[in-house]
């Protein structure tokens, strides 16, 4: 369990980085036009928002750090 949260940490946290430096983007497909059977797309490139990077790196911080102190008792 220990090696799980630090590695579900470093995962996170690199995550969180990339996002955070602006590098992360997804595409997203839009209908512009429908006449009967055909229609007409638009597929544009959407930024991911910076909260979600920091919000990786503090969670991915937090399960560092968790699984560091923790304790095998």
């Amino acid at each position: 369990m220990r090696m799980g949260l630090i590695i579900a940490g470093i995962i996170l946290l690199i995550a969180g980085i990339w996002v955070s430096v602006g590098d992360a983007s997804y595409k997203d497909t839009d209908t512009v036009a429908q006449i009967g059977p055909a229609k007409i797309e638009a597929t544009h490139d959407r930024a991911v928002p910076q909260w979600v990077g920091i919000a990786g790196i503090v969670v991915g911080g937090l399960l560092l750090v968790g699984g560091i102190a923790n304790k095998k008792r």
